[in-house]
């Protein structure tokens, strides 16, 4: 059996995080030793370890409520909850490649400002105004 606090370190998670999932009834079946305090089993500690990774993968408390109420129902709901990790999964997806066009700008940034460093190119900036005279027309920015 674990404590709050063993849990706390076993699934890297603070107290207060636990001690909320625990108010809202997303850890089932809490039970408590003889001083009325929470202690969880290995059974309760994958659960937990499992809502630290739907939180990560952007799930909201209700959905997680929602998800924790199909698996509570047992086999019969499986398509559901395969159907809610499949939209989850899609979505983690998208913002993967979002972040790739981020990464993307920020190498073309990286390269952009090496070429500057050593005098392949001239540095332009959109946020720095030039005379007339000066303008240039690079595909620089910021």
């Amino acid at each position: 059996m674990y404590t709050m606090m063993q849990v706390c370190k076993e699934a890297n998670m603070t107290y207060q995080t636990l001690k909320y999932y625990c108010n809202e009834g997303l850890v089932p079946n809490v039970k408590r030793d003889k001083n009325n305090r929470r202690i969880f089993d290995e059974r309760d500690l994958k659960w937990i370890k499992d809502l630290i990774c739907l939180k990560k993968c952007d799930m909201s408390i209700q959905e997680m409520k929602k998800y924790l109420d199909l698996c509570m129902q047992g086999e019969s709901t499986i398509r559901q909850r395969k159907e809610m990790l499949t939209k989850k999964r899609n979505a983690l997806l998208a913002s993967i490649e979002e972040l790739k066009g981020h990464v993307e700008y920020i190498d073309w940034k990286q390269e952009f400002y090496d070429d500057v460093l050593s005098g392949k190119r001239s540095y332009v900036s959109n946020l720095i105004p030039v005379e007339k005279s000066n303008e240039r027309s690079d595909d620089s920015a910021l």
